[in-house]
């Protein structure tokens, strides 16, 4: 069982950065993939960034060179560090470890606005 608590949304301005982190418990965390995804209003989720144990990344292409996902394996932690934002940007982002099973953290709102 792996429990995933993210942090860092909020409410910031276009070409603005914001960085979000997410704490996973449990063992074996170099083993997950981790990644984060992203659900506006009306829409469905969908993934924005994912990075393997060995440091792996794969991006939407909406945010590639924008924002950059980063593990420490040793402290057990998925970074997304987002910048340039644009109004498109605003979801709920959702902090995502797969591996034998999916886990979810509860999210956190991102809102790009002036």
């Amino acid at each position: 069982q792996v429990q995933l608590v993210e942090s860092g949304g909020g409410l910031v301005e276009p070409g603005g950065s914001l960085r979000l982190s997410c704490a996973a418990s449990g063992s074996f965390f170099r083993l997950y993939v981790m990644g984060w995804y992203r659900q506006a209003p009306g829409k469905q989720r969908e993934l924005v960034a994912r990075v393997s144990g060995s440091d792996i990344t794969d991006y939407a292409d909406s945010v590639k060179g924008r924002f950059t996902i980063s593990r420490d394996n040793d402290k057990n932690t998925v970074s997304l560090q987002m910048n340039s934002l644009k109004p498109e940007d605003t979801a709920v982002y959702y902090c995502n470890a797969q591996f034998t099973a999916r886990y979810w953290g509860q999210g956190t709102q991102v809102t790009v606005s002036s």
